[in-house]
């Protein structure tokens, strides 16, 4: 019977991110990350074929874990400026959460190679940024969102600014401020009222005759 292995590719995508949060993209190599959990880098070859695969996955299941509550943020079944805040609450007590993984965020999937990932992970990614787009979009649409200018202001207001409060304190080394959730919320709520009114709540009922 063959032995299980040692070394799963969650334990080596963990060691990817401590050193990709502590040294940027250029850290991460094969040799690193064996050397970080102590295996030997056939190890790290086993579940990685290369470089730029292990670069890829690295970025993807950390995007991926970040969309996953972002996605349940947008869910316009509930009232459309709610989830916009919702969802920039998401990305600051996300990465509070996970700073480490958040540090990866505050790069692009360029930085981690994605001009030489194979064709299944650059499938992967442009899929989960077209969920993004169609969420942000439909979000848009129910806050009355028409000209291009309105589309941006949601971007800024759930993307932009919370990612820009996040990166600050932690390219400082710094802990994000207790407040920091608050804060996003509050700038979010400032940039999506300033949005055209539409039907994205319904109106009141009728008063009784």
């Amino acid at each position: 019977m063959a032995r299980p292995a040692r070394f799963d590719a969650d334990q080596l995508l963990d060691a990817a991110v401590r050193l990709a949060a502590a040294t940027g993209p250029g850290g991460v190599t094969m040799s690193a990350v064996a050397n970080d959990v102590g295996a030997p880098s056939g190890s790290v070859y086993h579940r990685f074929p290369g470089r730029p695969a292990l670069l890829a996955e690295v970025w993807l299941r950390t995007v991926e874990r970040f969309q996953e509550g972002y996605f349940k943020a947008l869910d316009t079944d509930v009232d459309a400026r709610q989830a916009g805040r919702a969802a920039a609450r998401h990305v600051v007590s996300w990465s509070r959460a996970h700073p480490e993984e958040a540090a990866v965020l505050l790069y692009g999937a360029g930085d981690f190679g994605r001009a030489h990932w194979p064709k299944e992970h650059v499938h992967r990614a442009e899929h989960g940024n077209q969920r993004v787009r169609t969420a942000l979009a439909a979000l848009a649409e129910a806050l009355g969102a028409k000209a291009r200018q309105d589309t941006e202001c949601v971007e800024l207001a759930l993307i932009d600014l919370p990612l820009s409060l996040v990166r600050r304190h932690l390219r400082a080394g710094e802990p994000l401020p207790a407040h920091a959730e608050d804060l996003a919320e509050e700038c979010a709520t400032a940039l999506l009222n300033s949005l055209p009114t539409n039907s994205a709540s319904p109106p009141p009922p009728p008063a009784a005759p």
